[in-house]
């Protein structure tokens, strides 16, 4: 998407876009949404996860990536530091309203 005024590479396009991006990635480690969860989301649905997050939808997919690393890095650091406050989930039994367990066959 080409910006005439450069808005959308400048430093406070950044800054707002990694802060969008903390808000969305908080919101998803609360619910146990893992990164490649996230990432496989359609539009559709990313739009409304943005609005329970709080934040105005991302216009542009380079929020959602900067989202999917941060939960990425979370994770990372989850694993290492399993024992701390910040690894822990607050409301993990929302997943279900925005990934679908795989319906079993017969």
């Amino acid at each position: 998407m080409d910006d005439p005024d450069g808005f959308a590479h400048s430093e406070l396009a950044r800054r707002r876009r990694h802060e969008k991006a903390v808000a969305l990635a908080r919101y998803a480690w609360d619910r146990r949404i893992a990164a490649g969860e996230l990432a496989a989301l359609d539009e559709a649905t990313l739009r409304r996860f943005a609005r329970a997050a709080g934040v105005h939808p991302p216009s542009s997919r380079a929020t959602w990536d900067a989202t999917v690393e941060l939960l990425e890095r979370k994770q990372d650091w989850a694993e290492r530091n399993p024992g701390r406050d910040e690894a822990a989930r607050a409301h993990p039994e929302e997943r279900i309203m925005w990934v679908k367990p795989p319906v079993p066959g017969w």
